[in-house]
């Protein structure tokens, strides 16, 4: 109760003051608490600058030596601060309903876009985990675009998990796919992230061979590189890009079960996938020698995950630049020569690709489904 008594104790010391010979005082002194009462010590600094600024208090002066001021003059400096108050006021409503649709909308677009929070800047890591290899011998950048490569691809394993769409699972509706980018190294935090960008209308009639855009960004959410995928009646095509330069590309190979592809740093091939099919999640890119240059895993997750949802986890095997440095009990992959950095982000796109070839048949079943643990 201390603190309304000691308000009204002072709006009556400034009434009194506003009925003696400083009227100037009266009014700005009420307008000074009007300020402190809504907004505090702030506002009323503020209306203490706003007093100073005005014209009223350039007639302060003529006041005490005797010269009058109309009424009418106090009532167009009241009705002014009352325009400001009330225009504060419908500021910070607006900001409330703002902030409150942003997070309707971040709710419902998590349902039908997928569900890693770390796409509206939420839980994001303070800073990018280090580089798992050494930026020498062949990742050593020769380009501008390896350059910025290097922070997500210099490392000798990744291991790329897509979420579950509930949607898609729940109601048959085709989302945008994500991805989380993880170094097995530092598996807490995640490197990356690869989001997809794709026309609403597209998904759900051409599902797997829509057209699309998918950017793969660092763990603090900036952009690496993007690779576009353009719309294919019998082979696909996957193009990745830097700075908005193409660099490479990855065509598919019609085969009646053979999953072939073959790998393109600019006009040059340099790597070459034939999977025998069937139940084989093995892909592994060999050089013109037939020499192992790198490998993808689609790893099994489950019973759940496999039979009901597009959940599915890659882990890509660049191999290590390092043979003298081992990490823990890990077997690193044996190869002939490690990719370059370029090369790497060729790779990822056949990751991409692979999970949209091959991995991405379900469709919604039209009713909630509960899933089974592994």
């Amino acid at each position: 109760m201390k603190g309304p008594i000691n308000c009204m104790k002072r709006f009556h010391r400034l009434a009194k003051l506003s009925k003696g010979g400083s009227s100037v005082l009266g009014w700005r002194g009420i307008e000074l608490f009007a300020a402190e009462k809504n907004f505090g010590i702030a506002g009323s600094i503020l209306a203490l600058e706003r007093c100073t600024n005005s014209t009223s208090c350039r007639y302060n002066y003529s006041t005490k030596n005797g010269s009058d001021l109309s009424r009418d003059f106090f009532v167009q400096q009241w009705l002014e601060g009352r325009k400001i108050r009330n225009a504060d006021a419908k500021r910070r409503n607006k900001g409330q309903q703002y902030a409150g649709s942003r997070s309707s909308q971040g709710s419902l677009r998590r349902l039908f876009s997928g569900g890693f929070d770390s796409y509206d800047g939420a839980k994001r890591p303070l800073r990018q985990p280090p580089m798992s290899e050494p930026v020498t011998g062949y990742l050593k950048p020769t380009s501008i675009e390896e350059a910025h490569l290097a922070p997500l691809l210099a490392r000798s394993n990744l291991l790329i998990t897509r979420d579950i769409e509930w949607a898609n699972l729940a109601f048959g509706f085709e989302q945008e796919n994500q991805y989380a980018i993880v170094d097995v190294y530092y598996p807490h935090s995640p490197v990356g992230y690869i989001r997809e960008q794709s026309n609403l209308i597209m998904r759900q009639l051409l599902r797997s061979r829509r057209p699309f855009v998918a950017y793969i960004t660092d763990a603090l959410g900036n952009e690496l590189f993007r690779v576009r995928r353009p719309f294919w009646w019998i082979n696909s095509s996957i193009y990745t890009e830097v700075n908005g330069k193409e660099i490479g590309v990855v065509h598919r190979r019609w085969h009646l079960w053979k999953r072939i592809y073959d790998l393109y740093l600019g006009n040059e091939q340099f790597a070459v996938v034939e999977n025998p099919g069937f139940w084989n999640w093995t892909f592994t890119l060999k050089d013109i020698n037939g020499d192992v240059l790198a490998e993808i895993d689609r790893n099994w997750r489950g019973f759940g995950f496999e039979l009901l949802t597009d959940a599915g986890q890659y882990a890509i095997r660049f191999g290590t630049t390092d043979s003298s440095k081992h990490h823990g009990e890990d077997q690193q992959l044996e190869v002939k020569h490690p990719l370059t950095l370029a090369q790497r982000a060729v790779a990822v796109a056949l990751a991409i690709s692979l999970d949209n070839d091959y991995f991405s048949r379900h469709g919604g079943w039209g009713f909630p489904i509960f899933l089974v643990e592994e």
